[in-house]
């Protein structure tokens, strides 16, 4: 019988009171403010006259080399007076710490960091006479006390720290882990060493020793054990939050035959762990901390070179205590760097190829692991107390959860039951704006293509659909001639005539190179290239399916096409161009990969399960949903439906190397109770000449394919030989950005009024746009939508923020055993509460959901370092080790309801309890890392950047990657590996890495 747990507890302290107070001492060097003037003329002098001056000095370039070389020393990002922020320190470094930067270091570094800086022959005269007043008057070193704890909170209640309190309260904390004994896991012990984060980091890190683990055949594989420590806020809440994260890296050792290197992902920076034998600096102290450098392809040089030439390209004229690694030999030989006293670990991710080790730990060890670190707490901070599941209701689950049928008999039925649940539900969604009130004379009709390469994904996707839909098959197909005869306007056509709708599917094969690899050469393309040929591509695809165009729209083509690592590089993907030019035929997309057996994959063996998701998401599109009922009756208002809002963004890493933003508003309208259907609409602002207007879910998607175009004359990034031209400021052009959605906020806002409505939006992906949302910004029970003072919520407007863990913002949990000693700490769903908040008065809740479906048999109590005894099984007693099996995790969801009408009746925990049902849809067969309305949103994004899951932007210095881990719109809930992606996707929602 499973295990029901009470309570669950997570990796996170806090202090024991708001008086509460601890502090650390530093030796401190401030950035002279006095060079300030001079610097900032070396940078403008000569810079375009159309190009915005710099405002503060450019150290992005020496930070980095001082973190590398010096990796003892904090660095914290030049505040920027302009902007009003407080003053800070530049370097720090603890008392304790020996001197990590000599003064004949510092000096030789900045002559260095002045000639890369501005390394032009016509501003050598200049720059020598700025090197000569920075080495006349150094800067000193200056005794400081900083308080790490005590911070004053916002207007709302919210705890703000100091900026600098995220860096240097969990690099102080970190360090009392390091002064602990050796972690000792039964086979071993883990030794920690710290590893230097930049200066927008905030947090720490600790890498474990590289452990063996000697999987298949004779070579050996390498991983550690890392933990991470960030500080974060809870709204409402006036203590600020310490988190520890758990999770494992893999280190990347195996070399191609073919070169005898190591592969590294195209397109993508690869970090590296180092540790020299000897300080670099000559002078400087022996550190016991590693350094951090990246891998990448230079153009330049046509092959894998640190990232801006490494430290050595700034220190151009500084001869080092010890050459830098050499890219190419590391390469060569990455086991042996990494077995040499960790003088050099390559960061393995998952685009490299596989990896022996699992990744993740699972809940039991993690817990272990959170217990002998809780020893270096100082007394000023204690755990987060354990929380509870909500008594709200009498169960967490909706009103229609998904059926658990017992037996093969009640399994035939329920797949009946099923189909025709699907056939209505598709009816609903073709019909007159989705109304199931609407009378309509003409039966909808299903239009779908099946734009197919290889017979065997063809006839598979076939029998799927009439499975999935359960529709009354005579068997009689086209013969195979006529397949390879369709073609457009003339497809070989199947129909099938149901209760509830037409079914007529159009099968054409994927003719003229359509579905082949861009026409892009063998080099990496620049961004014009790039996008001429997405825009050919796209323009052979529409007239492909405008020569088939029918009456019914919109439209669903499933397109049968390579995997992205079967192209010759993920530029030359032509998923992108297919997608924009299926919409702009009035078609939405829905892709499955041409079933493949090679070595290390096999896709024929479950081509029927991906023809099934394939059509299964397709539908989606069209907006065919089962919507989850709450189950609080009366506890919620009448009638209430259900709003989001989304940032779809396009990054400047992205293909067609262009930045910019759109938000995007989903309606969710509930039908008849014990229906499961509702409306599912987008928020149109061109629509009503620009008004804008609610329309229908797939109209939405094909109209936000229009941002996908590259508009003439926005400039590419800097360094693109095709775009010259300067961006506007990071500053300037996010007011713009942040402007526009305000204004498109208020319009969405008041198209809300007159009927129940709860918000929801996701706090990663819109408080950059959305203020309102952050922190230090929201306040109970109001909402501010642009320059205009807060104010109190519209009467039928309620707000919930959603907040994942995405960038570790929640914290690592486990279900807390009854029996400490013996008992395994597992993986509960529900939703939780803090039981020492007073009744009634609690704002914030944490929503866990189930292990997903292919992961349930993965043991709460599995170890990653040492072998264990089988509990259960005919194997029960014998021992077992878990290092080659991925760990899987659900993610703590944070739901804060920043606004509510307590007062006419409004119950916060009711609210936060409907939101939590909302991840729980029953046509998924696993919890959503959202709630649907969310999960909606967040899918068009597919439509505006449908590579989003493969183009990458640079987050986290030091990374692994697991290929679940970067689900796009957080479809199902993702797998949660306990890795940090090695370059984070521009959208993580939901499930938890971990």
């Amino acid at each position: 019988m499973a295990m029901k747990y009470q309570t669950i507890r997570t990796a996170a302290w806090t202090p024991t009171s708001s008086e509460a107070s601890l502090t650390a001492r530093y030796r401190a060097l401030p950035f002279p403010e006095e060079w300030r003037e001079a610097l900032l003329d070396l940078c403008n002098t000569g810079r375009p006259a159309q190009a915005e001056p710099y405002r503060t000095v450019p150290t992005w370039r020496l930070d980095q080399v001082l973190q590398t070389l010096a990796p003892d020393l904090l660095v914290r990002p030049r505040p920027a007076q302009h902007r009003g922020e407080a003053a800070d320190f530049w370097l720090y470094s603890p008392v304790e710490v020996a001197d990590p930067l000599p003064g004949p270091a510092l000096r030789a570094l900045l002559a260095a960091w002045l000639r890369d800086l501005r390394p032009e022959p016509e501003h050598r005269t200049r720059r020598r006479e700025v090197e000569s007043m920075l080495s006349d008057d150094p800067p000193p070193w200056r005794p400081v006390e900083a308080e790490l704890l005590r911070c004053p909170p916002t207007k709302g209640g919210t705890a703000a720290p100091e900026a600098r309190q995220f860096q240097l309260t969990t690099d102080y904390l970190a360090r009392r882990i390091l002064a602990l004994e050796p972690y000792d896991f039964g086979a071993g012990k883990l030794h920690f060493r710290a590893v230097p984060r930049g200066p927008r980091d905030q947090g720490a890190e600790l890498v474990s020793q590289p452990l063996p683990w000697e999987g298949k055949g004779d070579r050996t594989s390498w991983y550690s054990v890392v933990l991470n420590v960030t500080l974060h806020t809870v709204p409402f809440h006036p203590l600020p939050r310490l988190h520890l994260h758990t999770h494992i890296r893999r280190w990347a050792t195996r070399t191609s035959p073919t070169t005898g290197r190591l592969r590294l992902a195209f397109g993508r920076r690869t970090s590296v762990l180092l540790r020299p034998r000897v300080p670099w600096l000559p002078g400087a102290p022996v550190s016991e901390r590693f350094a951090v450098a990246r891998l990448e392809w230079n153009r330049a040089s046509k092959g894998i070179d640190w990232v801006g030439g490494g430290p050595a390209g700034v220190l151009q004229g500084i001869s080092l205590a010890e050459p830098f690694p050499d890219a190419d030999g590391l390469l060569r030989a990455p086991e042996e760097w990494l077995t040499e006293g960790m003088r050099a670990a390559v960061v393995h991710s998952t685009a490299m190829g596989g990896h022996e080790v699992g990744a993740g730990l699972m809940s039991d060890q993690r817990s272990r692991i959170v217990r002998w670190a809780e020893q270096a707490l100082p007394e000023v901070l204690c755990p987060v107390p354990a929380l509870e599941y909500t008594r709200r209701a009498t169960t967490h689950r909706p009103a229609n959860p998904r059926p658990k049928p017992a037996g093969d008999v009640d399994k035939a039925a329920e797949d009946v039951r099923a189909a025709t649940a699907r056939r209505v539900g598709t009816a609903f969604a073709l019909g007159p704006l989705g109304d199931p009130e609407a009378a309509s004379s003409e039966q909808p009709v299903l239009e779908a293509r099946l734009l197919w390469q290889t017979a065997e994904m063809r006839d598979t996707a076939i029998a799927t659909l009439v499975d999935h839909l359960g529709l009354k098959d005579d068997g009689v197909r086209p013969t195979a001639e006529a397949y390879e005869a369709a073609c457009p306007g003339s497809p070989a056509l199947l129909e099938w005539d149901t209760a509830e709708l037409t079914v007529r599917l159009r099968c054409l094969k994927l003719t003229g190179s359509l579905a082949d690899d861009l026409p892009l050469g063998d080099v990496r393309p620049t961004r014009d290239a790039v996008t001429r040929a997405l825009s050919a591509r796209r323009t052979e695809v529409r007239a492909f399916l405008a020569a088939d165009r029918t009456d019914s729209m919109p439209a669903l083509a499933l397109a049968e096409i390579d995997r992205r690592q079967d192209f010759s590089t993920p530029d030359h993907d032509p998923k992108f161009a297919l997608r924009l030019g299926c919409a702009d035929a009035g078609v939405l997309t829905q892709f499955m990969a041409v079933p493949k057996r090679v070595r290390g994959y096999n896709s024929e063996k479950n081509a029927g399960f991906r023809a099934l998701k394939a059509w299964d998401d397709g539908l989606r599109q069209l907006g065919v949903r089962v919507h989850p009922e709450h189950s609080l009756g009366t506890q919620l208002p009448e009638g209430l439906r259900y709003a989001a809002v989304w940032m779809v963004r396009k990054n400047a890493s992205s293909r067609t190397r262009w930045a910019g933003h759109e938000p995007v508003a989903i309606r969710v309208t509930p039908a008849r109770p014990g229906t499961g259907l509702a409306r599912v609409e987008g928020w149109d602002r061109s629509a009503d000449n620009g008004t804008g207007a609610w329309i229908p879910y797939p109209a939405l998607l094909l109209r936000l394919t229009r941002l996908a175009e590259v508009p003439s004359g926005v400039p590419g990034p800097r360094g693109d030989a095709a775009q010259p031209a300067e961006r506007p400021s990071w500053w300037q052009d996010m007011r713009r950005q942040r402007q526009e959605t305000e204004e498109w906020l208020q319009k969405v806002l008041r198209s809300l009024r007159g009927t129940p409505t709860l918000l929801l939006a996701h706090a990663q992906n819109c408080r950059s746009h959305w203020t309102w949302l952050q922190d230090g910004q929201s306040e109970p029970d109001r909402i501010r939508t642009g320059h205009a003072p807060a104010r109190r919520l519209d009467p039928d407007l309620r707000l919930v923020r959603v907040r994942t863990s995405q960038g570790r913002e929640t914290a690592q949990w486990w279900g807390v055993h009854p029996d400490e000693v013996n008992g395994v700490n597992g993986l509960p769903a529900n939703l939780w509460t803090d039981p020492t908040t007073a009744a009634g008065s609690a704002r914030v809740f944490w929503s866990t959901t189930p292990k997903a479906q292919q992961f349930s048999g993965s043991a709460v109590e599995a170890d990653k370092l040492a072998p264990r005894p089988l509990r259960a099984g005919k194997r029960k007693g014998e021992l077992t080790v878990d290092t080659d099996k991925p760990a899987w995790n659900p993610g703590l969801v944070e739901l804060a309801v920043l606004g509510c009408h307590q007062a006419d009746g409004d119950d916060p925990e009711a609210l936060a309890l409907a939101v939590h049902q909302l991840r729980q849809a029953p046509d998924h067969s696993d919890a959503l890392s959202l709630p649907l309305p969310l999960h909606l949103a967040g899918l068009a994004q597919e439509y505006v950047l449908p590579t989003i899951a493969d183009d990458g932007a640079a987050a986290d210095p030091v990374a692994d990657t697991d290929p679940d881990a970067a689900e796009v719109a957080g479809l199902a809930q993702a797998p949660e590996p306990d890795s940090d992606p090695e370059q984070l996707t521009l959208f993580a929602p939901g499930g938890v890495v971990g």
